[in-house]
């Protein structure tokens, strides 16, 4: 079970820089809703906190 849970970039699901995919395999959901989900909400927020915390979880997050 170690290692199982953990949130990485995706490599297959790739985009840009694989956070949303990332995101979507953690969240066991379709990567298309979860980059809707984070396009609305950072649309709603001013867009800027949006690619703020994009921006940060790409460098956070390990590639997998």
């Amino acid at each position: 079970m170690a290692g199982s849970n953990r949130l990485f970039r995706s490599s297959e699901n790739k985009v840009i820089a694989g956070v949303c995919g990332g995101l979507a395999e953690f969240l066991g959901w379709d990567v298309s809703t979860v980059r809707l989900l984070y396009v609305v909400i950072s649309i709603f927020s001013a867009a800027f906190p949006g690619l703020l915390v994009y921006v940060i979880l790409w460098a956070v997050m390990p590639e997998k």
